[in-house]
């Protein structure tokens, strides 16, 4: 492709701020989505799920800037880790102190592979059956928190009226990209975001919580939230150590894909230096008690629809989550978003996932095989099954082993790995 500006062109003052604007749109809502999610988990107080939706913009904030500059050094977009949301919700009967030292491990375990070149072992095992299955499996694991989100009913509404409001925002959405191209296919998931809330609101007039905002700073510091007691568990540690797996996988193919479409020089330095910065700042989020980052695949279409490559474009996005993160009011305006439109939105993003799921195992293959139907398909289903195994069933698994296999995720991808590398081993 002819690009309008290259790699490692410097735009002028307007245009890159115009085009930051465009990054920013699109790193925003990934960011308010996952972080009201995992944030909902661990507090009750609005007020202090704003503090960790602070700390979130924070940690991506700094990752994009040190990934542009220090890292890949690709026009790559950073956001929260979907397989971290996982392994949280997975581990929630646990303290927060115990989910984020595994979270920290996990960031310095990351590091050490990508500094010292182990990771070239470990990425032996996730051959494209096993790799679609990770995709796949993000996706299915994460339905019966969709099922909640799309089905919570507040004052003036029934799960039935949420239900349908839904399938309408979600099937909008499809309509829209089909219809939609360039930036405004880009940014589709904001304008769903915004029109969806607005059209909640109007539906139902009390659901919007005036409050969360305005009781809150205009600017104000999150640095006294530190997590800075460890500790640990066997059976989080597991759970996330093949999270971690994942995330390894998921952060080294967003890189790769930028290479079919730049063919930038030195392309090996930029993978290892990519993944330690990610390595570091999943430490950091450890740190401060959120969850971790990862690089996003979503940013070759936004450089194609704009025609600009430039990696330094993404440097007034970084600025502007910055400034962001220290405005709880701000954050807390963006936040005031329904939770059957955040489910909505993320059943969109995750149907994308499952898309470059099929899309790396019918493109690995010249004929789709049976064997990789069932390489796929039982792994699926076994994670599908746990992810929604009632609270009381979960309740009678030890609990150094729940983490483990109350997680469906880590029993879909040890699964595949057993299928593929011993029981259909070529």
């Amino acid at each position: 492709m002819q690009f309008k500006y290259g790699l490692n062109d410097r735009p002028g003052w307007s245009e890159m701020l115009l085009l930051g604007l465009q990054w920013f749109a699109v790193a925003i809502p990934i960011i308010i989505i996952i972080g009201k999610i995992t944030g909902g988990f661990h507090f009750i107080n609005p007020e202090d799920q704003i503090v960790y939706l602070q700390k979130l913009t924070f940690v991506m904030a700094v990752a994009l800037f040190c990934q542009i500059l220090l890292g890949h050094r690709l026009p790559l977009i950073i956001g929260p880790s979907t397989v971290l949301l996982i392994g949280i919700i997975v581990s929630q009967e646990f303290d927060t102190n115990t989910i984020y030292s595994a979270i920290l491990c996990g960031g310095f375990l990351l590091t050490f592979l990508s500094i010292t070149g182990l990771f070239g072992y470990l990425q032996r095992l996730f051959t494209m059956r096993v790799v679609a299955v990770v995709l796949l499996l993000i996706a299915f694991s994460l339905s019966p928190t969709i099922l909640n989100l799309i089905t919570i009913a507040g004052r003036g509404t029934t799960p039935l009226m949420n239900l349908i409001f839904s399938l309408m925002l979600t099937f909008a959405m499809f309509i829209l990209h089909r219809i939609l191209t360039g930036v405004w296919k880009s940014t589709l998931i904001v304008w769903a975001m915004v029109l969806g809330s607005l059209l909640y609101f109007l539906l139902v007039p009390g659901s919007m919580n005036m409050s969360t905002f305005l009781n809150v700073g205009l600017v104000s510091g999150f640095f006294s939230h530190y997590i800075t007691t460890l500790s640990f568990d066997a059976g989080v540690m597991i759970s996330f150590l093949f999270c971690y797996m994942a995330l390894a996988v998921n952060d080294l193919g967003s890189i790769q894909s930028m290479n079919e479409l730049l063919k930038p020089p030195n392309m090996s330095g930029r993978i290892t230096r990519g993944m330690i910065i990610t390595g570091l700042a999943n430490m950091v989020s450890g740190f401060l008690g959120v969850i971790g980052p990862v690089n996003f695949s979503l940013s070759p279409g936004v450089i194609s629809s704009t025609g600009c490559a430039s990696r330094f474009v993404l440097l007034p996005a970084s600025f502007l989550l910055l400034l962001l993160s220290f405005s709880p009011a701000v954050i807390g305006f963006i936040g005031n978003v329904p939770p059957v439109v955040i489910g909505s939105v993320l059943i969109y993003i995750l149907c994308a996932q499952i898309a470059a799921g099929l899309m790396v195992v019918f493109e690995s293959e010249k004929e789709f095989q049976f064997t990789s139907g069932l390489i796929i398909g039982l792994p699926i289903l076994l994670g599908t099954i746990i992810a929604f195994l009632p609270a009381g069933v979960m309740n009678t698994f030890p609990t150094v082993l729940k983490p483990v296999l109350g997680n469906g995720f880590v029993v879909g991808v040890v699964t595949a790995l057993i299928l593929e590398h011993v029981i259909f081993r070529k």
